[in-house]
């Protein structure tokens, strides 16, 4: 397999960098941090407007159609920067309307996503144990008019009313459109709600995280369908965001590993660097193991996902990935925060924030055990129990 970028991608990859390192500085991250959204709309803007959100998107969608893989040559770099802009959400939804949304709902949602003035956010966790490709919210046919409007924007589509509830919806502040998961007698399936539709109530989540997510209620709330209900369109939607997430945590954890070892380097301990000690490096080490087989699993799934492909590899691709993503990530960032001492702690120093974007990742869309269990359910054929 070859994993080079090819001449695209590096220029993608070199232009995020650049913009992340030059932007998603210390202090900007702790001047977003203090606001109401925790996202820096301003280094979002400067995403839009080098045409990096718009490079993701299909060519026929005005984009430049790099897809997944340009996607996560993207997150890889926002993670190495713990960057606070909402990439995965945003864009695995915008992807998700490209491949099964109607022309019209394209036109209506994808060129605001590439302007940088207008994106969605994907609503597919709920609370408990509970698989993403079975939701609990329900979704019942509302009639068979077409063409109807929704509060936020006009998509056609038979309309649908859910009711449900989902937990830790990303970075809903400032999103357009909501992209929910519901259950319908047909198999699941994906939905377009406005974030201030009748029938839909906002919670804070409960929790320390890298951008201000929400609970969301939904109670007989106007939906319009992307794709058919039990086309298969959620299971497309959850393999992306497992993809996404595998290349967002690789990213965490190399910016992690670049502290520690800067740190190991520069500190002293009976007179020697830290770095000289076996121990330390024996953990760092382990580190970047870890941070090898994530980087290789992950682009093996993004190999996988290249047309034409086989659903049922690309699946099994996308899990280990995810599990990699979740295992290692999670190990990383702990061995970094360990070798750091107290000054990892310190929310003075940058490190914390790799450990606080690892630990969330490691247990969005379920943990090891859940990324375990559903792999081996795959293998075998049978269905993942909740």
């Amino acid at each position: 397999m070859d994993f080079s970028l090819g001449e695209e991608l590096e220029a993608v990859r070199d232009l995020a960098r650049e913009i992340f390192t030059d932007r998603a500085t210390p202090e900007r991250l702790r001047e977003v941090e203090t606001s109401p959204a925790r996202t820096d709309t301003r280094l979002w803007a400067d995403l839009a407007s080098a045409g990096l959100l718009g490079a993701v998107l299909p060519e026929r969608d005005g984009g430049a159609g790099l897809g997944m893989a340009g996607l996560c040559v993207l997150l890889q770099e926002q993670g190495r920067r713990v960057a606070p802009v909402p990439l995965w959400p945003a864009l695995v939804g915008g992807l998700a309307v490209a491949a099964h949304g109607t022309s019209r709902q394209r036109e209506e949602l994808l060129p605001g996503l590439a302007g940088g003035e207008g994106r969605p956010t994907v609503a597919l966790e709920e609370f408990g144990p509970a698989d993403p490709l079975t939701p609990r919210t329900t979704a019942v046919a509302d009639g068979t008019a077409r063409g109807g409007t929704t509060q936020g924007g006009t998509q056609d589509g038979p309309r649908w009313r859910l009711t449900g509830t989902k937990a830790v919806v990303p970075a809903p502040e400032g999103a357009r459109h909501v992209l929910v998961t519901a259950t319908t007698d047909a198999g699941p399936g994906l939905f377009l709600v406005a974030p201030d539709a009748p029938g839909t109530t906002w919670e804070p989540a409960e929790t320390t995280t890298y951008d201000m997510s929400g609970h969301l209620t939904l109670d007989g709330a106007p939906a319009v369908a992307v794709g058919t209900p039990g086309d298969g369109t959620v299971a497309a939607l959850v393999r992306d965001t497992f993809v996404a997430l595998a290349a967002v945590q690789v990213g965490v954890a190399e910016g992690a590993l670049r502290y520690a070892a800067d740190h190991l380097r520069e500190r002293l301990q009976f007179g020697r660097p830290l770095a000289t000690f076996q121990a330390v490096q024996h953990q760092l080490a382990d580190c970047y193991i870890d941070i090898d087989a994530m980087r290789v699993t992950l682009w093996q799934a993004v190999d996988a996902l290249r047309a034409p492909f086989d659903a049922a590899d690309a699946d099994r691709a996308a899990l280990v990935a995810k599990w990699w993503a979740t295992e290692g990530g999670l190990n990383t960032v702990h061995r970094v925060q360990h070798v750091h001492g107290g000054i990892g702690v310190d929310t003075d120093y940058p490190v914390h924030r790799h450990f606080l974007w690892g630990k969330q990742i490691s247990t969005t869309l379920g943990g090891a055990g859940a990324d375990l269990e559903r792999l081996g359910a795959l293998l075998t054929g049978a269905a993942v129990a909740s």
